[in-house]
């Protein structure tokens, strides 16, 4: 069912619905940034966040745009997928202590930027089908972002990882109970 209880009916009414909850999915990180902010930690991580907002808005400028160049009125279609990210990280920022917060939103940041460009790959790929090349241009732009964003927080999450030594805090937090969780967070799957 298309926007007011209508049926999509051509593939060009499907790919601007489609677009649609590609704004309206980069509308959303952008009200979510700001509260990512304010709960990170690390000053670097901040910037980063902020720096990430200007982009997302360049996001928005290049959907728009594509709207535009199809002749299409801006479809605000729903895109439950990012909502249920936000619900996920939100959730999880309020039951971890402070400290975790950052590694919290650098994961959130990852899953997110995974979905971003799955997005965009099958936007281009459609617009490539449909002769749109000012479409596939305007797209690919945000693609190649999404995936930039992607290995800088990656990058991130592997620099905090650095120095801390979770195997061994894993293993203490599971006791005597579960020994062979423990060999296998330490030594990867055995053979039972």
């Amino acid at each position: 069912m298309g926007l007011l209880g209508t049926t999509i009916e051509t593939p060009h009414e499907l790919y601007v619905h489609k677009l649609g909850a590609a704004l309206t999915m980069e509308r959303t990180i952008l009200d979510m940034l700001p509260e990512l902010q304010e709960h990170a930690n690390d000053t670097q991580l901040k910037e980063s966040l902020r720096m990430h907002y200007e982009e997302t808005q360049q996001h928005v400028a290049n959907l728009e745009r594509a709207f535009e160049a199809l002749g299409a009125d801006v479809d605000e279609s729903s895109c439950p997928a990012i909502e249920g990210l936000e619900k996920e990280g939100q959730a999880t920022l309020k039951m971890v202590d402070d400290m975790l917060n950052d590694h919290v939103i650098i994961s959130g940041v990852c899953e997110t930027e995974h979905h971003e460009i799955a997005v965009y790959e099958g936007l281009i790929t459609n617009a490539q089908a449909m002769g749109e090349q000012e479409v596939v241009r305007l797209l690919q732009q945000n693609l190649e972002s999404e995936e930039a964003t992607l290995e800088k927080a990656t990058n991130q999450i592997l620099t905090a990882m650095e120095g801390l030594d979770l195997t061994q805090q894993a293993e203490s937090n599971l006791s005597e109970k579960q020994p062979f969780i423990a060999i296998e967070m330490r030594f990867g799957p055995s053979s039972r």
